[in-house]
């Protein structure tokens, strides 16, 4: 006869419904909607930040904007420039300066190869995104190249081309039925 496990296994229990989203991980708390128009994105890496406590509250505020932010590989080191994180509200004189610059933390071997590719092919590194992953903040880095113009008006002339094939695919579909 089987023995009965020697404790109750329950399943996890639901996060808090009442939690922000953003803290919780279901939503970015900021997103650089104009690097994908300004370069194509080749590749996507997960970064962490290092930041201090009003710098953390601000970002689970929302209050942060990576429009005009860079990566930049200095010392051996990877750095996130001209990063905008609004001042904390409730924080007192200690409170962070909003444009510091920021440390990025990723594994030497991930640095070695970003340097050789952002030094041999004239790559630059974009935050794409900021969000919250188990309670820490990380940052979405891209290796991108920038967009001629011309590049902007072929992107922009093929998005309205599949929108339209996508509409007129829908408003056949909706005449057979």
């Amino acid at each position: 006869m089987a023995r009965p496990p020697a404790h109750q296994t329950r399943p996890n229990p639901e996060k808090n419904p009442r939690r922000d989203p953003t803290a919780a991980g279901q939503r970015d708390a900021s997103v650089n909607r104009i690097a994908a128009h300004n370069y194509f994105l080749l590749e996507k890496f997960e970064t962490g930040i290092v930041l201090t406590g009003t710098e953390v509250k601000s970002v689970r505020a929302g209050r942060a904007n990576l429009k005009d932010a860079y990566g930049l590989i200095k010392d051996g080191e990877l750095w996130l420039l001209n990063c905008h994180i609004g001042p904390y509200e409730h924080g007192n004189i200690f409170n962070h300066a909003p444009l510091r610059t920021r440390k990025l933390l990723v594994h030497k071997e991930e640095l070695r190869r970003l340097l050789g590719k952002t030094q041999q092919r004239g790559l630059t590194l974009i935050p794409t995104r900021m969000y919250f992953k188990n309670g820490r903040v990380k940052v979405e880095l891209a290796l991108a190249k920038g967009k001629q113009l011309w590049d902007k008006r072929e992107t922009e002339r093929r998005k309205t081309a599949d929108r339209e094939a996508r509409e007129a695919m829908a408003r056949g579909r909706k005449e057979a039925s």
